[in-house]
């Protein structure tokens, strides 16, 4: 892929989902590449979010796009300038709304730090040795389910079924609630898809009301673990302490949300792009083939680089007269993270657009900048990359793409809802 450099933007581009967001990659990429060349930083400004006519959020002030990749290491290191304890989306929402669904990533410290420590000492040796094997077991399963059919829907019933498994497994949820998981965190992350939200409803409703499902299965699964302690995630994070202090109901609610929504959408997408990208890139397919054990570390480095499931993070200015880069910023400014576009920086990635599997990825943000909001989960990620590919492509060495994907209509995931592949059917 090379961007569309003829794309013309202004500044009300990037807050207009149904339609600069709906423009093919090239076409956002294109538009990035333009914003990486400018001397400071691009302000846009906010939209209303209207509902048959109905604003049911105002505009925001406006925000300015970090797109390089310096700046938004720069920004990721510094918490006490560039904070997210006041919203980590572009609009702005109550702090409720971002506690229950933000969690960690709404924080800063102190809350954050202990919230990330307690959630830490839950991952204790036995459980992260329960994950490693959870993670093969059901990726052998996903590929005993799909091998003799010849095609399939790659998303629904291969990207989304491993790291939807894999967290209700870990947390203790019984498999009759996974399609409930699915589709509840579809919902959160949808940004208005209509796919997900009708035409007409209210999307924050109908947010908060996937959330309260969500957070109701995880109540009820906290009674029963507090009755009957179970060999579990949920058990573990229920009596994990630091400096005598445990997690709440409530947090442990919210922390269940933030997994479904960060732990399963992020790998589910980086899976499903690394899929597009394999069969778009049929030389670097042939490498990793010729060497799974050997390349597939470096690929999965490379999936997640050009993926960039998260597409930004925001960030809100603590003091005046901060600079970043060449900007001075002032208190309560918005800056948005827009990790894409830093993983697409040619002053630290040769030939961008490429996707070559053997690349140094050492600088990539994919799981976010460096500093304490980092992606908690990163290896965990990393791992189901890395075993869900060799399991498919060792026994379906063919598998490949057809026709285009269906992509997730927002500015925050890089979702791909829908992909069609085939293959030479093989016996389960």
């Amino acid at each position: 892929m090379q961007p569309d450099l003829s794309v013309t933007f202004d500044a009300d581009s990037l807050s207009d989902v149904e339609g600069f967001w709906s423009q093919s990659p090239e076409a956002q990429e294109g538009v990035f590449h333009q914003l990486r060349e400018l001397d400071g930083m691009f302000f846009s400004n906010e939209r209303a979010l209207e509902v048959d006519g109905e604003v049911v959020l105002p505009p925001g002030p406006g925000y300015y796009s970090v797109v390089r990749h310096a700046e938004i290491v720069e920004a990721s290191r510094k918490p006490e300038l560039f904070c997210s304890g006041q919203g980590s989306n572009i609009v702005d929402l109550p702090t409720e709304f971002n506690d229950f669904f933000g969690n960690m990533i709404n924080m800063d410290d102190p809350r954050h730090a202990r919230m990330r420590g307690i959630v830490g000492r839950a991952f204790t040796p036995r459980v992260m040795a329960q994950i490693q094997d959870s993670i093969a077991a059901k990726a052998t399963e996903i590929v005993d389910q799909i091998a003799a059919k010849g095609s399939c829907d790659f998303v629904t019933e291969v990207a989304a079924r491993l790291p939807l498994a894999m967290i209700c497994d870990l947390m203790g949820i019984p498999e009759e609630q996974f399609d409930t998981v699915f589709e509840q965190s579809n919902v959160i992350l949808s940004n208005g898809d209509p796919e997900y939200i009708p035409e007409g409803a209210n999307p924050l409703e109908a947010i908060l009301g996937a959330g309260g499902l969500l957070a109701g299965i995880m109540t009820d699964l906290i009674t029963e673990r507090e009755a009957a302690p179970k060999d579990d995630l949920t058990t573990a994070l229920l009596t994990a302490e630091l400096d005598g202090e445990r997690l709440t109901g409530e947090e442990m609610a919210s922390f269940f949300i933030l997994l479904c929504v960060a732990g399963n959408e992020t790998t589910r997408n980086s899976i499903s792009h690394g899929m597009k990208l394999l069969t778009e890139n049929p030389e670097q397919r042939a490498m990793l083939l010729s060497d799974l054990d050997g390349r597939m570390g470096g690929a999965v480095e490379e999936i997640v680089r050009v993926a960039s499931p998260v597409m930004h993070f925001r960030r809100t200015v603590t003091t005046d007269g901060t600079m970043l880069g060449d900007q001075e910023l002032n208190a309560g400014d918005k800056v948005i993270l827009w990790y894409g576009s830093g993983n697409r920086d040619e002053r630290v990635f040769d030939n961008p657009y490429d996707f070559d599997i053997s690349r140094d990825n050492s600088a990539q943000i994919g799981f976010g900048g460096p500093g304490p909001h980092f992606c908690l989960g990163a290896h965990l990620a990393r791992r189901q990359i890395n075993v869900m590919f060799q399991e498919l492509l060792s026994r379906l060495p063919d598998i490949a793409m057809v026709g285009e994907p269906d992509y997730l209509r927002s500015n925050f995931i890089n979702g791909i809802k829908h992909l069609q592949v085939e293959f030479t059917p093989v016996a389960g």
